[in-house]
């Protein structure tokens, strides 16, 4: 993998280099065949609004470039070309939707939201971006600077620090895009959280869930409370 979340396609053709010419020497050297070359995953999203989509066909063109001065001209071909490419796949097409509980005025501006990190745990982590929406108020003017908090106890339960948005109401619905990829794959119960449903949208405008919320019982399913008995 060259980096996550890596913009640059020029870094995946160097890659695609340094790979071919070392299944070139090894297979120059001890006479392996070579069935396939896996350049990794780390394509990078526009996570940011003025970022833009790695360009695929860049890469598919410098790629095939390599692979005709390495592989074809060894004669190693055909090798398959695998990539991983999870975050570009399903990054873009997850949101997490959550409604505004509370508002909090005091040196700086809070918006206190009921989803938390252990929804969307990145910004919380490593301070990692995402685009946030506050639904029905797109061309409002972004006049206004918050923090937008979840409720765990934790100082670093925020999607975002110093965030311009317009006003913000209790009740709004903010959309914070881009979380198909470490949304709920990277969810947790941390404080007694539990993980929230999954809603399906559909290309003709339609919604079906497709993963229902968690409940209590699914809190403690794995406590073996006869176990418990014993140290009575």
């Amino acid at each position: 993998m060259v980096a996550s979340n890596e913009l640059d396609p020029t870094y995946f053709i160097e890659t695609a280099r340094i790979l071919f010419e070392v299944i070139a020497d090894i297979s120059k050297e001890l006479g392996i065949k070579f069935e396939f070359a896996n350049l990794g995953g780390g394509i990078g999203i526009p996570y940011e609004p003025d970022q833009k989509p790695v360009p695929y066909d860049v890469i598919a063109k410098g790629v095939k470039e390599e692979y005709d001065k390495i592989i074809s001209a060894n004669g190693l071909a055909p090798l398959k070309i695998y990539l991983e490419c999870g975050r570009v796949i399903t990054g873009p097409y997850g949101y997490l939707i959550s409604k505004v509980r509370h508002l909090k005025h005091t040196y700086k501006d809070f918006v206190g939201m009921d989803a938390t990190m252990a929804n969307l745990m990145r910004p919380g982590v490593y301070g990692a971006y995402h685009h946030i929406t506050v639904t029905g108020k797109e061309n409002q003017p972004h006049d206004h600077t918050y923090d937008v908090t979840g409720s765990l106890c934790e100082n670093n339960d925020k999607f975002a620090i110093d965030r311009k948005l317009p006003e913000i109401e209790i009740g709004d619905i903010l959309a914070m895009h881009d979380a198909g990829a470490h949304g709920h794959a990277m969810g947790f119960n941390y404080n007694g959280k539990l993980r929230s449903a999954e809603i399906l949208l559909r290309e003709d405008g339609s919604a079906v869930q497709i993963r229902r919320a968690e409940t209590m019982e699914d809190y403690f399913a794995t406590l073996d409370f006869e176990g418990l008995e014993n140290f009575k």
